[in-house]
């Protein structure tokens, strides 16, 4: 099972290593922030806690902000 990463210039198939696994953790296994980052499935805008289906497209955004 697997599922497509779109980030930057990251396009990449990468393999679901569990059942259960959802945005947050893969923010978690790249390093990246949930504050800084907005994370689209399948086009749709989704929480950190979605569970990452096989064959979806996951497209993470970097949010730019600033005082």
């Amino acid at each position: 099972m697997s599922f497509v990463l779109k980030y930057k210039q990251l396009n990449e198939q990468r393999e679901l290593p569990n059942e259960n696994y959802t945005i947050k953790d893969l923010l978690n296994e790249l390093e990246l922030s949930p504050q800084t980052i907005v994370a689209k499935q399948n086009g749709e805008l989704v929480i950190e806690d979605t569970v990452i289906e096989n064959d979806d497209e996951i497209q993470l955004v970097q949010i730019i902000y600033g005082g």
